[in-house]
């Protein structure tokens, strides 16, 4: 596989999607933009909280760019509580100066992409309304992106919808249709696989162990505390499901999962959101699904990058 020199990300910064981030600039990649969306939060606290990460991080300056706040038709439901009122449970973020970019989400996707054709790979882990209206925009967009991941669906048995399809069905369909038959199929990390990757107390004190204390650390511990409750609170257990984490892992390199070209239908009607995989082959696939991953492997990177890069950041300070 060719080495990944540059991502754009399209986030709606809950904890999992600042994981992700996190787990992004502590690899060896060019973050070329971040697209804010609404859909945990307001899209202006997803911003915020964009903005502050960075800060946090002591990353220098990456455009963020505020995208949709509402779905393509109607308005966003309920917020999500699983991730607190401002989207990174106890964790606080520092003040910072940085600034919003001039440009939305949608002509950051398009620039972005056609600055580096056949070259940028995209990540989504949250609602697909920006991505959507960026094709709108630029139609051209599956063939200049070099890859792109999607954190969202189910692909199991039960008939069940996932946040971020559910959120805004008619952009998911957008999406998979703009792709299909195209010679690079989106990879799509759904739930019964993302949910096999589940942060437990004892990994996180890992984490915390590898890398030393710093404020990112506690950021970190802050933030999953308020996941582990969140999960406990609706039956899960004690743990924090790495979504997207994985996702941004995928990004980089596809081979960890195994995945299955499909033809992914979105349901627009009585059970909205919900996702089904036709596996057949009679029709045009639009999505390579991740049907297989080795958590304990995910893990051992997310570990490694993210403990080293807080070592490096704040070995100084």
């Amino acid at each position: 596989m060719a080495a990944v020199n540059a991502v754009f990300v399209d986030v709606d910064t809950g904890i999992d999607d600042a994981l992700a981030l996190i787990f992004l600039l502590a690899s060896d990649i060019d973050v070329v933009g971040i697209a804010s969306t609404g859909g945990n939060i307001s899209v202006d606290q997803v911003c915020a909280n964009n903005l502050g990460l960075l800060e946090l991080c002591g990353v220098p300056d990456i455009p963020v760019s505020k995208g949709a706040d509402d779905p393509l038709h109607g308005q966003w439901g309920e917020s999500s509580k699983f991730h607190g009122p401002k989207g990174l449970g106890y964790a606080d973020l520092p003040a910072t100066d940085r600034r919003l970019t001039r440009y939305d989400a949608t002509t950051a996707w398009v620039e972005a992409a056609r600055a580096r054709p056949g070259e940028l790979i995209g990540l989504v882990t949250g609602p697909l309304t920006n991505l959507a209206l960026a094709l709108r925009a630029e139609p051209a967009l599956p063939t200049l992106l070099r890859r792109l991941v999607i954190m969202g669906g189910t692909f199991g048995e039960q008939p069940v919808s996932e946040w971020n399809i559910r959120v805004d069905p008619e952009a998911a369909t957008e999406v998979f249709a703009a792709w299909a038959g195209h010679q690079e199929l989106p990879v799509v990390c759904g739930l019964q696989l993302t949910r096999r990757v589940a942060m437990t107390p004892e990994i996180l004190a890992r984490l915390a162990t590898a890398a030393g204390p710093s404020p990112l650390i506690t950021m970190i511990k802050d933030a999953v505390r308020f996941y582990f409750e969140s999960h406990e609170s609706r039956g899960l257990g004690y743990v924090a499901f790495m979504h997207d984490p994985l996702a941004a892992a995928v990004a980089l390199d596809p081979q960890l999962v195994s995945a299955r070209a499909a033809t992914v239908d979105v349901d627009l009607t009585g059970a909205r959101g919900r996702t089904v995989a036709d596996y057949s082959g009679s029709r045009e696939p639009n999505a390579q699904i991740a049907v297989d991953v080795d958590p304990a492997a995910f893990f051992d990177l997310f570990i490694e990058r993210v403990a080293a890069f807080a070592r490096k950041k704040f070995a100084s300070r």
